[in-house]
């Protein structure tokens, strides 16, 4: 086995940066106290806790306010989903609910138990064979009683990017809220909630490197939303539960650095993907690049490999050293095909052989170049095997 693994699954989770982890281990020992108490030790988390919210807060061009932590992504996107529909049906305001059809499983999942249990009615917009919303298709779907529009800003198993900011304008013309898993953003995308015009995003700390078991959700002032998770009356009394002080002041650091090296560092792998995104498809024939060609995430590639199943793909990438991926990690042990390919109209047959590269902050050009020497032969050998050409 290599010395050193290439790790190319950036989209999947992230390493805790040096920074983060700094911030955070003052909070596993010296500073240990229930940031609710008001002796010094809670103080002290408290204050800590406020300070990361200001920060997360300031990154997003929102009020502190308006931020509340989690404990993931998929938590996020269950408190949005849940809490506004919730509110809607309480109210008598709708019982709509519009998703797009390659949302993370968090959405899609949860937008369907609301239909089977809450008898809400859901529909999912269809996207094109980059995997994006027509913005006109999204206003043909708006009803009297639509109450929630939730829509990813960029597709973590394609890396395709939503027009956000036009689809959250259609939203806002019906008077109608508008949430976007931004997930995959962070580092890679200006995360401005004012120019994007959202009412409500949801984030998750370990896909930017801070650590794992803490999310953010951000909620406009003024959004009515029922708690999902009730109790005490932690974080403006809508997610209920002791805070997770050291993580949230892991995510804001890393949520901060990311932000301060995203010129840079887009600059930078932009270059690296685009040598990916030209270099595959010309080495290894029967090959495209799944996902649009250019409004995609300035780390992300990916391919579909015709022919081939990817698992023996990604057992030789493991074998020579190189960490990737077939797609999204929550559903990477699934046997059937990915909803996102299905979606763009990509068959049972090509989406097996789908392949994403997510390249990070330890991504150098040298790691590049080990990919393009080791992956065109892997494939080809494998073509051959699994056609029975030996």
């Amino acid at each position: 086995m290599p010395d050193r693994t290439i790790y190319l699954d950036h989209a999947a989770t992230t390493p805790v940066s040096p920074t983060a982890l700094a911030a955070m281990l003052p909070y596993f020992g010296e500073i240990y106290g229930n940031a609710s108490g008001i002796y010094r030790q809670g103080r002290l988390a408290k204050q800590a806790l406020e300070e990361a919210r200001r920060t997360v807060a300031e990154v997003l061009h929102a009020h502190p306010s308006e931020v509340v932590f989690t404990s993931c992504g998929s938590e996020s996107d269950n408190l949005v989903l849940r809490g506004i529909m919730w509110a809607a049906l309480r109210a008598g305001r709708g019982r709509h609910l519009i998703i797009s059809a390659v949302e993370h499983k968090a959405v899609l999942e949860t937008a369907h138990q609301l239909a089977e249990l809450f008898d809400c009615e859901v529909t999912e917009l269809p996207v094109d064979g980059y995997g994006r919303v027509d913005p006109d298709d999204l206003r043909r779907a708006i009803r009297p009683d639509t109450a929630l529009i939730s829509i990813m800003t960029a597709n973590n198993e394609v890396g395709t990017l939503q027009p956000i900011a036009a689809l959250a304008a259609v939203a806002h013309a019906y008077g109608i809220p508008f949430h976007t898993d931004a997930v995959q953003a962070p580092g890679h995308l200006p995360l401005d909630v004012q120019a994007l015009g959202v009412d409500a995003l949801a984030l998750s700390g370990h896909k930017f490197y801070g650590p794992k078991g803490v999310g953010v959700t951000w909620l406009r002032s003024g959004l009515s939303l029922v708690p999902v998770q009730t109790g005490g009356s932690h974080e403006g009394k809508r997610r209920a539960g002791t805070e997770n002080v050291a993580g949230i002041v892991g995510l804001a650091a890393a949520l901060r650095e990311a932000e301060d090296l995203r010129p840079a560092e887009t600059t930078r792998l932009l270059e690296l993907r685009n040598r990916l995104l030209d270099a595959i498809p010309a080495l290894i024939p029967n090959t495209r690049i799944s996902g649009h060609p250019h409004e995609r995430l300035p780390h992300h590639a990916s391919f579909l490999f015709a022919g081939i199943e990817i698992q023996g793909v990604l057992m030789g990438l493991d074998m020579a050293g190189i960490a990737a991926s077939s797609g999204s990690a929550c559903t990477s042990a699934a046997q059937t095909p990915s909803h996102v390919l299905t979606a763009m109209g990509v068959s049972a047959a090509d989406a097996v052989g789908h392949l994403r590269l997510t390249l990070g902050r330890s991504t150098t050009a040298e790691d590049i170049e080990e990919v393009l020497r080791v992956l065109p032969p892997l494939v080809q050998r494998l073509r051959r095997l699994q056609s029975g050409n030996w």
